[in-house]
């Protein structure tokens, strides 16, 4: 009696998988109608690797986590608890650990959640500058920051909660583990000196993403590039994100202004970029104080060298901005001057000049 009661309870959790009949001691029957309630079907692996849209074969292909996206951890264990399953375990449980659980590590970042991240390194770059490395949950993870956007600092200063706006020079696709700030200190600058006094270990609340330039490689056929100090950061993820992007042809021209040869962030980083570019990519500097010798721009960036070094505004090209306030109300006089379109007072990717 006990044995066809346990028969009768079989045959009730089978039929919950509304199937019908069903052979009593097959196994491929107990993982076929597993996957196939949960509407996961083998024969769609042959899309792995094709594209999702034929008339648009750039854009996206078939992955192995869409093969297995409805598929989750709960499912998972259910599976494997399975007589079937357990007597058919081995190799079939380590094929099906590796579909479900060897894909990308959702990002970190939430728009709507303050998160804190530990330091976990300091790098001093320029007597008042350094680069920041806070460290995320897993060595695997990502920050989730699409290309162009920047994340949301908060820290308690007198009491106040102070909020600023900060690109990180690390990219998603090359990054794992960590993210990277460069920050300058200003002697009245709230966060940046809060920046300043962090000591290993201690952490940041950051949310995001933030803001309404994402780059893609279709983006434009030519980028022009003002900087002024840290405003470089956004302007090397770009330039990076599309350099080591050898389906990108967009060519980009970068003028980088600073006070002292001393004070040219990422500037290794920067010419290693240029060198590897194919020409794609040139670097115009421009000194407040050059040191003897110096052959890029001296003072101010003037109207002559943007009408130079940019992309003439009757080509299929945009400008991007970002640095000091007054430098940048210099640079929209010069850009007006030319005939380029004025910035809005809030940018949006679809202007052909934005400013950060």
């Amino acid at each position: 009696m006990k044995m066809k009661r346990q028969v009768e309870e079989d045959n009730q959790d089978h039929s919950q998988l509304h199937l019908g009949p069903q052979p009593q001691n097959s196994y491929n029957f107990w993982v076929s109608a597993f996957l196939t309630a949960r509407d996961i079907h083998l024969r769609n692996l042959i899309l792995i690797g094709l594209p999702k849209d034929p008339q648009h074969p750039e854009m996206d292909v078939h992955s192995i986590q869409d093969f297995i996206k409805t598929f989750t951890q709960e499912d998972a264990i259910a599976l494997v608890q399975t007589p079937a399953f357990l007597a058919s375990a081995g190799l079939a449980a380590v094929a099906f650990y590796w579909l479900a659980f060897s894909g990308e590590r959702k990002p970190v970042l939430n728009p709507n959640e303050w998160k804190e991240f530990p330091l976990v390194l300091k790098t001093q770059v320029s007597p008042n500058t350094a680069v920041y490395r806070f460290s995320l949950p897993s060595s695997k993870d990502v920050l989730g920051l699409p290309v162009g956007q920047h994340i949301q600092v908060s820290a308690e200063i007198n009491g106040k909660d102070i909020m600023r706006s900060y690109t990180p020079t690390t990219l998603d696709q090359f990054d794992k583990g960590h993210f990277d700030l460069l920050i300058k200190t200003y002697e009245k600058g709230n966060i940046s000196r809060h920046f300043s006094l962090l000591k290993i270990g201690d952490r940041i609340r950051v949310k995001g993403p933030k803001g309404a330039f994402i780059y893609n490689n279709k983006l434009t056929g030519h980028l022009g590039l003002i900087a002024g100090g840290t405003g470089i950061s956004p302007m090397y993820q770009i330039i990076r994100s599309s350099i080591w992007d050898h389906s990108d042809a967009t060519t980009i021209n970068l003028i980088y202004a600073n006070v002292n040869e001393e004070d040219i962030l990422l500037r290794d980083e920067l010419e290693h970029l240029h060198h590897n570019s194919a020409g794609r990519f040139n670097i115009f500097y421009v000194l407040n104080n050059p040191p003897p010798g110096w052959k890029g721009g001296v003072g101010f960036v003037t109207k002559e060298q943007v009408a130079h070094y940019m992309p003439s505004q009757d080509k299929d090209c945009k400008i991007l901005m970002c640095g000091p306030p007054p430098m940048m109300s210099a640079m929209k006089k010069h850009l007006d001057e030319l005939k380029y379109p004025a910035p809005r007072t809030v940018s949006k990717l679809s202007d052909q000049v934005f400013l950060f």
